[in-house]
């Protein structure tokens, strides 16, 4: 029997297979948000040794590190941590995220010691965040998502629910997000 005589393809993705214009130019994008998400990182590099004095040495010392993915959410993505500090109980890293289709974000994600260390400060902190400044609401810290389940924006709460969510939750997530569609040749995130 045939393995293919069972494949049906619709028009459209009968178009799309025969078409390597459009892989080739996702490829294309892909490397342009790789380079982007570098400069980001060397960016940050200088911040980080700039304000080595007050974060702790395991941020200080780690490197950054980009991946690439197909499937958050059957979508693909590339992920820039830095700083990054991971291990099962303490976290602290600055994720920088591209979602094809979706945005880029920026992410504090602390747990652990880096909680404790950081907690007072964020809490202390929270009227001076910007507007656009999203909180994790979700039990799951690995949701990236800035669906109502599991971000919401800061100034949409009280300091105290800001607060009371920080205290109570195992681990700390601030993100923003920046849509893709005013991104074009003279916008840039770096």
């Amino acid at each position: 029997m045939n393995p293919f005589s069972k494949l049906m393809l619709s028009d459209d993705e009968l178009q799309l297979v025969t078409n390597t214009q459009w892989i080739l130019t996702k490829r294309i994008i892909i490397d342009k948000v790789n380079d982007l998400l570098g400069e980001v990182a060397a960016n940050q590099q200088q911040m980080i040794k700039n304000e080595k004095a007050w974060l702790p040495a395991a941020v200080v010392s780690s490197a950054p590190k980009i991946a690439k993915g197909e499937n958050y959410l059957q979508l693909p993505y590339l992920l820039l941590d830095y700083p990054r500090c991971f291990d099962a109980e303490n976290i602290f890293a600055v994720r920088t995220m591209f979602w094809w289709g979706n945005f880029f974000s920026i992410t504090l994600h602390v747990s652990g010691v880096y909680k404790e260390k950081f907690q007072q400060k964020i809490i202390d902190n929270i009227g001076a965040l910007s507007p656009d400044v999203f909180i994790c609401i979700h039990e799951n810290q690995w949701q990236h998502h800035f669906e109502a389940d599991n971000y919401t924006g800061v100034k949409k709460l009280s300091k105290n629910e800001v607060q009371d969510i920080i205290i109570k939750k195992p681990f700390i997530k601030l993100a923003i997000q920046f849509p893709l569609q005013p991104l074009g040749r003279y916008t840039c995130i770096a």
